[in-house]
């Protein structure tokens, strides 16, 4: 063999053995990386109790859709949600540095275990929040299903909701796949794509995620379930005696009232602390809009409760029929369901007790209150 041959050979033999050192050297690297993170140190309480269960059509209410040990649904007899105790998980435990403290558990009105599947992730080193969130959006931008992005603040030792333009330095991140709205329960393909970015952001963040197995799909379809029992909207229409209603007596009424009018062409109420209480909308087809109330006018108006988002629904309900039936005098008008049959106070007081009282009594039973920050994740649109 002439010198050249000899000289590929070793070359090659070289390249071989350097390409297996590095591969040895990558290995036991991420191995380190593993361990430091995963090293069992404080636990990481994310699992949380609670159980969760196709409401019947009423006039003027109309459907918005097709804590020790951890309790999820069962379906019993006559398709009845009750809750059944399975053991609880166990809690992740996870490494932390030496000098730091128990970030402590994520709270339930940012991430619920219940509503969603939760990643953990836990960062050698800091990253800013903005780069967390635009990593993988092209990907998740394919979901029908909202993802909630929680980091821990180091320097209020709070967790919190990460924005897109927030510049806050994270460590430890939770990530939850919501596995119900309002367009229903979480399919495979929404699954896949979130597992598969999930995968994808813990590699470009050199961070190890914790994707705790779960039956995902099957705990989405009994969450839905639970929600078509409950998810109702109330209806008072009220309609003219002859005359149409002029937009400009609508709006005045309206603002006295306290009600805003927003960009989607709907008065709305809210209470003290910017939630949606009831809303004031044409029940005809032209949305109301500031330039142009001076010229409307309409034949009917609808006064609509989101059951499961608003907290004490009676009270609120209250509000809205005594708000309604001023109209009805200073626009005279009068009050009908959906079948354009008057609204006394017997059918008033129906809708109150059946269509109001009793979903979120059923709510309250199941550790998931009408108009709690949950809820408003739950029944999102």
């Amino acid at each position: 063999m002439t010198e050249l041959q000899w000289g590929l050979i070793g070359l090659g033999g070289a390249a071989v053995l350097g390409v297996f050192a590095y591969n040895k050297w990558q290995e036991r690297r991420h191995r380190k990386l593993a361990e430091k993170v995963m090293r069992p140190q404080h636990e990481d309480v994310l699992l949380g109790g609670g159980s969760l269960a196709a409401s019947e059509a009423a006039p003027a209410v109309a459907e918005h859709r097709a804590p020790a040990e951890r309790r999820e649904p069962v379906l019993g007899e006559m398709g009845e949600a009750v809750p059944a105790a399975v053991p609880p998980e166990p809690a992740l435990a996870v490494h932390d540095h030496a000098d730091d403290l128990p970030a402590g558990p994520v709270p339930l009105e940012l991430l619920d275990p219940r509503l969603e599947f939760i990643v953990v992730m836990e960062l050698v080193e800091p990253v800013p929040a903005t780069q967390i969130l635009h990593a993988q959006r092209e990907a998740l931008r394919r979901l029908n299903k909202p993802v909630h992005w929680i980091g821990f603040n180091e320097r209020s030792r709070e967790w919190e909701r990460l924005h897109a333009d927030s510049e806050l330095p994270v460590r430890r991140l939770r990530i939850g796949l919501q596995l119900v709205n309002r367009l229903g329960p979480l399919g495979d393909g929404d699954w896949a794509v979130f597992t598969g970015a999930m995968r994808a952001l813990a590699d470009e963040l050199m961070a190890v995620a914790d994707m705790p197995p779960a039956r995902v799909l099957d705990q989405a379809a009994e969450i839905d379930r639970f929600c078509a029992a409950v998810d109702l909207e109330i209806g008072l229409n009220l309609v003219s005696r002859g005359m149409p209603f002029p937009g400009t007596k609508i709006r005045a009424l309206a603002e006295a009232a306290g009600l805003t009018l927003g960009g989607d062409g709907i008065f709305t109420r809210y209470d003290d602390a910017g939630r949606p209480l009831f809303s004031l909308q044409n029940y005809e087809t032209t949305p109301f809009a500031a330039d142009t109330l001076r010229n409307l006018a309409t034949h009917s108006l609808t006064f609509t409760l989101d059951v499961p988002c608003v907290d004490h629904g009676e009270r609120v309900f209250a509000q809205m029929t005594e708000l309604a039936r001023r109209f009805a005098d200073a626009l005279n008008g009068t009050l009908v369901d959906d079948n354009r049959q008057p609204l006394g106070d017997s059918q008033l007081e129906h809708i109150r007790r059946e269509f109001i009282g009793k979903p979120q009594a059923t709510m309250m039973s199941f550790g998931l209150p009408a108009g709690s920050a949950q809820a408003r994740r739950l029944f999102s649109s």
